[in-house]
């Protein structure tokens, strides 16, 4: 549950995994931080290996005794994505990294998302 910013409710306007932005502040966790000073980074540590699954190799071997046509099981791709995304944000006495699982659009999708919180940071008052 993330802290009732004071003198009233502020909207979120984006939420990016346990981080959460309104238009003046961040909501991390552990408290609330003002936006203005902000900088957002993302970090695609994704790995896409592609690989005959296991399920290919025993049908091979079953079907390879009635006939040759068995061998076109190892024909079958399996695309793996092994690693994670992580988006960071630091500010003046705070720093907070949330990491995602690996995907095909998982890293996309945290860019996009960083882009929005740049411009919603852009935007943000200094801080009084």
């Amino acid at each position: 549950m993330y802290p009732v910013p004071q003198g009233g409710v502020e909207p979120v306007l984006l939420q990016i995994g346990d981080m959460a932005l309104t238009s003046t502040h961040v909501l991390l966790p552990y408290g609330r931080y003002p936006l203005h000073g902000a900088t957002w980074t993302v970090q695609d540590s994704t790995q896409v290996t592609d690989g005959i699954p296991v399920v290919a190799i025993v049908l091979t071997i079953i079907f390879v005794w009635f006939c040759l046509l068995g061998l076109l099981f190892l024909l079958m791709k399996e695309r793996r994505y092994v690693g994670f995304v992580s988006v960071s944000v630091t500010g003046p006495g705070f720093h907070h990294t949330a990491q995602f699982p690996a995907g095909p659009q998982s890293g996309a999708w945290a860019a996009n998302a960083v882009a929005q919180a740049r411009a919603i940071t852009a935007a943000a008052p200094p801080y009084m």
